[in-house]
């Protein structure tokens, strides 16, 4: 998901938290997200109400907020690392514009400052910003967001104390028809979702000898082995927690009993070298049977993964 995509959604939360919540904005075309400037004069004056302006005007990472976690998983035997997400700060700056001439008895700056300040109440009751609780639960517009964000919290700050600190050159870059407005700044942090690396293939088979030093034979051998109950049932590999995993003698005598963790998987150790059946059964999807033998032949890998198909 990239951030450019990451943003719009961001921006139509905030358009969508303001026109339901603030009764002088009837229609999403009072909020505009271009820079107002001339084009966007143009287009305030031809409209019946006061419009909303919100511009992207500075994009910073939040580096307080950095972690250096991660997350590792597993796809066709392969290792995957994924780093936590960064944090980025979207900052904004939200003026009104009436479109009404100003005269001696009419001063739409009135309406511009009545505005304005009904944004500040919205947004600091809706802090931090939630898209579950914006969007209805199951609605489509609710199943278009992202996951990373679907249900997230993003954090508000509404009027900072440091202020904008650039707002004279703002103002000043908008045209020479630009006057200066007072302007709303809001920081809003997004997650940056970044791309797992591959770390390779996953070792699935442990073999542990035991040797006297003055001999060359090893006098013990053990294997251990790991592996992964998977649902393959649906569009998508899911991971079978809590589930009970046997392994056992080809005449069916239960050697060792292991459960998977959250991630499905289990790992079985201290196993001589011979064939073994690896068994599992979960209710609602039945059982599921894997013939094995340790340690693999020469130049074969060790597949240990118990489906249900």
């Amino acid at each position: 998901m990239s951030a450019g995509t990451m943003i719009d959604h961001l921006n139509n939360f905030l358009r969508h938290l303001l026109v339901d919540q603030i009764n002088n904005l009837t229609d999403e075309a009072q909020i505009g997200f271009q820079p107002p400037d001339e084009i966007w004069r143009q287009h305030v004056s031809g409209l019946p109400h006061t419009a909303l302006n919100i511009y992207l005007v500075d994009l910073r990472e939040n580096q307080e907020l950095r972690s250096n976690e991660r997350v590792r998983s597993t796809l066709n035997g392969v290792v995957r690392e994924t780093l936590a997400p960064r944090r980025m700060d979207c900052h904004y700056l939200i003026s009104a514009w009436s479109p009404v001439t100003v005269t001696p008895a009419v001063e739409p700056t009135l309406d511009e400052h009545a505005l304005l300040y009904e944004v500040t109440r919205v947004l600091m009751t809706n802090t931090p910003l939630n898209p579950s609780r914006l969007y209805p639960t199951g609605s489509a517009a609710l199943k278009a967001v992202p996951e990373p964000i679907r249900e997230a919290d993003l954090p508000l700050q509404v009027l900072p104390a440091e202020g904008f600190p650039k707002l004279a050159e703002f103002w000043g870059a908008m045209g020479d028809g630009s006057r200066w407005k007072p302007a709303l700044y809001l920081v809003v942090t997004l997650p940056i979702v970044l791309q797992p690396y591959t770390l390779g293939p996953m070792i699935t088979t442990r073999i542990i000898e035991f040797r006297p030093i003055d001999q060359a034979e090893p006098i013990e051998t053990w294997v251990q082995i790991g592996g992964q109950v998977v649902d393959a049932t649906g569009d998508s590999l899911q991971p079978v927690a809590n589930a009970s995993v046997q392994i056992e003698t080809p005449a069916g005598e239960t050697v060792q009993t292991k459960w998977t963790d959250t991630a499905g998987r289990f790992i079985f150790g201290k196993l001589s070298s011979q064939r073994y059946r690896l068994r599992t059964q979960v209710t609602g999807l039945g059982e599921a049977v894997r013939d094995i033998e340790l340690p693999p032949p020469l130049g074969e890998k060790g597949e240990y993964d118990l489906r249900f198909e």
